[in-house]
């Protein structure tokens, strides 16, 4: 099956449908690409809790001229102009009720948007494996999916305003927040937090979450080094300075920051700047007809995800002078940004935590010890296979990559992990070129069809 398509965005949270949005209210015939059952990302997949101007743009996606195809997980780019998506197992054909029938389809597109989104970054110290032990986005998501977290102890580690928003949920929720541990200096704290008094809007918002907590379960310059239990989490041992103890919870709940996923862009042969998706004013990246816009071109929250999402839409679309009526909006943001990007920066003490013993890659069972013998990523994959399991990477590539400065050196496709099953209804074709990676010289992966 393939679809075509003026504008496709990949990614449905704020950036994308923002993107969306705009670009159909140009005109334009518009797909919104995603692999979750319902648009909001992860930040907004509450439904109709989500914050008031949460619930205006999803109102607004849903009044306009977009086709949203939900489920659906982007995994190849055969060709230029063409992305390659699979259906999420058991995902059901929108309004029959029944089993998907195509498992894989192709998306033609004149345009192309990337907005997908980040994801956290784990840290490996003693014990951080044990269940219950888990992200802090994670355990937001599941609590608001209907895990029962009332009169649960919990404690909350790592670095950035995440932090603060889980807790405060979880607390509504009735958990029992027994400290928020932010890495940072008080020092850095307080240094953004200047940067904040021209955003009276996040610093109210952060307030709130400081009362909801309250302020003095929160500690800064503060973080996990060992988490107890055999079956379960049994307890955590925080680390504040010199300061060493234990403190017994039923949830530790962990997230060092954001990881923009960057796999698509970097597939597509998008030219990448410090870690993210490089772009101009109109969020054009380095390959034509193709614009990212949120996070994978800087951490910088929902607000400046929406810009930059209504910017790439408005581009896309040829709506030029419109974008650039939102471009210094955006160039204002982006001071926000590389402040919150220099208080969340990891104290080099972070490296120490995690013993020869600890894994690091949780897929294939490696060790730290094991990983500090090799000298690149390329030489951990080959004699220990760290990064070749399911989440191809994406946990311990993170972490490798804060521990010994490495990076990943290649993208292949699948992105994602495809069924054979799926890849086997491919009909059966040769090898092409790609354009973006025709001109790095790089051979486009088409897989034939199977028996």
């Amino acid at each position: 099956m393939t679809e075509s398509f003026d504008i496709l965005v990949v990614g449905a949270g704020p950036a994308g449908i923002a993107a969306a949005v705009r670009a159909a209210e140009a005109g334009r015939s518009v797909a919104l690409l995603d692999d979750n059952p319902a648009a909001g990302g992860q930040i907004w997949r509450s439904g109709a809790h989500a914050p008031a101007h949460a619930r205006a743009w999803l109102a607004r996606l849903e009044s306009r001229d977009v086709l949203r195809k939900q489920g659906w997980r982007v995994i190849d780019c055969p060709e230029a102009g063409v992305v390659r998506a699979e259906r999420n197992p058991g995902q059901p054909l929108p309004g029959t009720g029944k089993g998907p029938i195509e498992q894989i389809a192709d998306f033609r597109y004149q345009r192309l948007i990337l907005a997908t989104g980040a994801r956290e970054r784990f840290l490996p110290f003693p014990g951080w494996t044990l269940p219950n032990v888990m992200g802090a986005g994670g355990l937001d998501a599941m609590v608001r999916g209907g895990l029962p977290i009332g009169g649960k102890r919990v404690v909350v580690a790592g670095t950035g305003p995440l932090l603060l928003a889980v807790a405060a949920h979880l607390a509504q929720r009735g958990a029992k927040i027994l400290a928020v541990c932010e890495q940072a200096s008080m020092g850095r704290l307080m240094s953004f937090g200047t940067r904040m008094l021209s955003e009276p809007g996040k610093l109210w918002q952060g307030l709130g979450y400081s009362l909801a907590i309250g302020p003095m379960r929160f500690k800064t310059g503060c973080w996990p080094v060992m988490a107890h239990g055999q079956d379960r989490l049994r307890a955590v041992t925080l680390r504040q300075g010199a300061k060493r103890w234990v403190i017994e919870c039923d949830y530790l709940a962990c997230g060092f920051h954001l990881v923009p996923n960057t796999e698509l862009a970097a597939l597509l042969g998008c030219r990448m700047q410090d870690g993210f998706v490089a772009t101009d004013g109109q969020m054009r990246t380095s390959v034509p007809n193709v614009f990212c816009a949120g996070e994978p071109t800087g951490i910088g929250g929902v607000d400046v995800s929406l810009l930059e999402g209504e910017i790439a839409g408005l581009a896309a679309a040829g709506r030029v002078d419109h974008a650039r009526e939102l471009a210094d909006k955006r160039h204002a943001r982006r001071g926000f940004v590389r402040a919150l990007r220099q208080a969340c920066a990891l104290d080099p003490q972070l490296r120490s935590l995690a013993a020869d013993d600890t894994l690091v890659c949780r897929c294939e069972d490696v060790g730290y010890g094991r990983l500090r013998e090799c000298s690149s990523w390329r030489e951990a994959k080959l004699h220990t296979r760290c990064g070749m399991g399911s989440c191809q990477g994406r946990i311990c590539g993170a972490a490798a990559e804060f521990l010994f400065g490495w990076g990943a050196e290649s993208i292949r496709p699948p992105i994602f992990p495809a069924r054979v099953a799926s890849l086997a209804m491919l009909p059966q074709q040769p090898a092409t070129v790609s354009g973006s990676r025709e001109a790095a010289g790089e051979v486009s992966h088409t897989i034939k069809e199977t028996a």
